[in-house]
């Protein structure tokens, strides 16, 4: 079928009707020096002349050993993740709007739901969100939904980026959030917990690095007759830490680029979302179920399409109809390809060389900002010129760690993080550096 734009006075009508006089003025609110308002000078070049500008541009590039993680740790990809993932029958797939026949796409999405609620300890997970950020807000909405409460009470210690997400998705509502403050020990304070909250929203490890104690957050919470939502940037964690399931979380969320999926200026992430049984008609997003087909065979399908705003319209608990699918196709491919026992080994190393850096920066005369089990991030407190030698040391091609300007209460701390592709080598390089 041919595409029909609109007409000029389709455009004039519908301008009316949201009193605006121009097109641009949708736009109004994109900061005008980050606008584009001349065409781009782009002159077409041979591939090989284009082949050598790129490669200048990439020597030009300075080669750092970054020690920062907050919510975006480097991990290995093994080479035959991208590799699988980049077969004809994967790259090319696109959203099954005609499902049933998209049988190799749902069972990967079914494989992905399988190893999401295995690990995240739930007995159900969506086919992925847009990323971590995007998982949490719609896990508070759902709460919202599940409670009909319109009050979230938000751990103060979640990732900065994704409670301004949370707040965005907030903004047009009437609902409330209510923040939780940290204790001393760099742990989130439940002792005040509101009774007329939905859910209590805590992140762990927190943006701190400190492993939250989910099974104590989950009692504060159920007392007072909410959910707890337990939020993760760094999935690798469960493959070593006790899941959220098991501890009483109610709805787990996060994100998932851990798993196989690489840095890219930020990007791109998978967002992982699971919940128990009982919530499964508030979950945002696709369900792929499994069931036989005519002739007895295994088959797959959409489930629960009822929920979605294409047949409900405003009356949709989810407003979800896609999701990064070739990311999860990714992840669902690490976790099945490392196994149970591989991701633990592999979350082992990560905490092991967390605390081999931590030792050997507190001998340099950082002191622990807290006295708590961590994973791979931890947060320091330096000592006196640190951030003059940390610009010394980016010239050196090291990023040393993370200045915790979000949180001014704890002057001159740093997170700092570690994973398995630190070698040894370029762990005592850079402590040796240090000191």
């Amino acid at each position: 079928m041919r595409y029909l734009s609109h007409t000029p006075d389709d455009l004039r009508e519908m301008m009316e009707v949201i009193g605006i006089e121009r097109v641009e003025e949708l736009f109004d609110s994109i900061p005008q020096g980050v606008r584009r308002d001349s065409e781009i000078a782009i002159e077409p070049e041979s591939e090989w002349r284009l082949l050598r500008e790129f490669e200048a541009m990439a020597a030009a590039n300075c080669p750092v050993t970054t020690f920062i993680g907050a919510g975006s740790c480097a991990h290995h990809v093994p080479a035959h993740v991208p590799y699988l993932a980049s077969r004809s029958e994967f790259l090319t797939s696109y959203t099954p709007y005609q499902p049933e026949i998209s049988q190799g796409t749902l069972q990967a999405i079914f494989e992905f739901q399988t190893m999401t609620g295995s690990l995240l300890g739930m007995e159900v997970a969506n086919a992925s969100m847009y990323d971590g950020a995007s998982a949490l807000a719609e896990a508070a909405l759902m709460a919202i939904r599940v409670k009909k409460k319109p009050k979230i009470a938000v751990s103060r210690l979640s990732h900065p980026h994704y409670l301004q997400v949370l707040s965005t998705y907030l903004r047009p509502t009437a609902f409330e959030t209510v923040e939780l403050g940290a204790l001393p020990d760099g742990r989130t304070d439940c002792g005040k917990v509101p009774g007329d909250v939905s859910a209590v929203l805590v992140q762990s490890p927190n943006f701190l690095g400190v492993v939250e104690d989910l099974g104590a957050v989950a009692e504060a919470a159920h007392a007072r007759g909410a959910l707890l939502v337990a939020s993760f940037t760094e999935a690798m964690a469960w493959g070593l830490l006790k899941n959220p399931g098991s501890q009483g979380a109610d709805i787990v969320c996060g994100e998932g680029s851990s798993f196989g999926i690489p840095h890219n200026f930020g990007g791109p992430g998978v967002g992982m979302l699971a919940c128990r049984k009982d919530f499964v008609r508030a979950i945002p997003g696709r369900l792929v179920g499994q069931t036989v087909d005519r002739n007895g065979e295994r088959s797959f399908v959409l489930t629960l399409a009822a929920r979605e705003q294409h047949i409900r319209r405003e009356k949709a608990v989810s407003n979800i109809c896609t999701n990064s699918g070739h990311n999860a196709l990714t992840a669902a491919i690490y976790m099945a390809t490392a196994g149970r026992e591989g991701l633990r080994r592999i979350a082992q190393i990560n905490h092991d060389k967390a605390a081999y850096l931590k030792a050997g920066l507190e001998k340099a005369g950082f002191r622990p900002l807290f006295n708590a089990p961590f994973f791979n991030e931890f947060a320091l407190t330096a000592p006196a010129g640190f951030e003059q030698r940390r610009a010394k040391l980016l010239e050196k091609g090291f990023a040393a760690g993370l200045k915790l300007d979000a949180f001014p209460e704890y002057k001159d701390a740093y997170l700092f993080c570690a994973t398995e592709v630190h070698t040894r080598d370029v762990l005592d390089a850079f402590l040796k550096e240090v000191a």
